[in-house]
């Protein structure tokens, strides 16, 4: 019977050429372009107290779940969940993380930013941060596991408004739109791992080797938590830079 470790140095033989081209084509260049902001007109001169964020809308239907490999099917026997509702799930669970960790990521950069799930009250003037996830891909993790360099990466994107609400309660002025997303990065396989080019029977030995210790980090992973934890911190930095450029906040000068 074949070894665990028998099974890998053959799979990894036969995908050795693939990572080859993987490489190659994301050393290329594959950077993620930055946020292309649109504005109502010229920024107002404008102070606010505090930033409210609100959880994103989100869709089930726009998630698209992990279907590769052993452990999903395994996990969904065992949860007894449908498709539909794992996509429903796992809506929820990223909106919820992506809100949380945006409050967060503004208060680490010194921002006084509070979670809102209500209107927001009167008597403080406010920045209003919410928006739309217009993708949450989960991805391949086999194919990150095994291949790499962005092959079957996840990805979370997202549509965001960041309005201004006076203190007086009239209804909140449209400030900007932004869109943004993150994905799982371009961490090499075990493939990549092993380096391409060497003897095929090194090639395999290597990989299993080197690839052991971002298999076992890729498998504890939540892909699509985490990723929602990367935009988060892209969101809050967008947010910081423009409010700290317009003066729209003094603590947003704090590093």
């Amino acid at each position: 019977m074949q070894t665990l470790i028998q099974f890998l140095v053959n799979k990894v033989k036969r995908i050795a050429g693939t990572a080859f081209l993987a490489g190659a084509l994301f050393a290329s260049g594959c950077a993620s372009a930055a946020p292309v902001v649109q504005t109502n007109g010229p920024f107002p001169q404008l102070h606010a107290d505090v930033i409210y964020v609100y959880a994103f809308d989100a869709s089930a239907g726009q998630v698209q779940l992990d279907n590769t490999g052993m452990m999903h099917r395994l996990k969904a026997m065992e949860s007894g969940e449908s498709p539909a509702q794992q996509q429903q799930q796992a809506a929820e669970q990223t909106r919820e993380h992506l809100a949380d960790q945006l409050v967060s990521e503004l208060q680490k950069i010194g921002l006084p930013a509070v979670r809102m799930d209500g209107p927001a009250p009167a008597g403080r003037s406010a920045l209003i941060v919410e928006g739309r996830i217009d993708s949450m891909d989960a991805g391949s993790r086999r194919r990150r596991m095994l291949i790499g360099l962005g092959a079957g990466k996840s990805e979370v994107g997202a549509t965001i408004a960041v309005l201004y609400q006076p203190a007086n309660g009239a209804a909140p002025q449209p400030l900007l739109s932004f869109e943004t997303k993150a994905d799982s990065g371009h961490m090499p396989g075990m493939a990549e791992t092993a380096g391409v080019g060497a003897a095929a029977g090194h090639v395999a030995t290597a990989a299993v080797v080197g690839g052991g210790l971002h298999g076992a980090s890729e498998a504890k992973r939540d892909t699509l938590s985490s990723d929602a934890g990367k935009l988060a911190r892209s969101i809050a930095k967008e947010v910081a830079q423009v409010s700290k450029e317009n003066g729209w906040m003094e603590t947003a000068t704090k590093s």
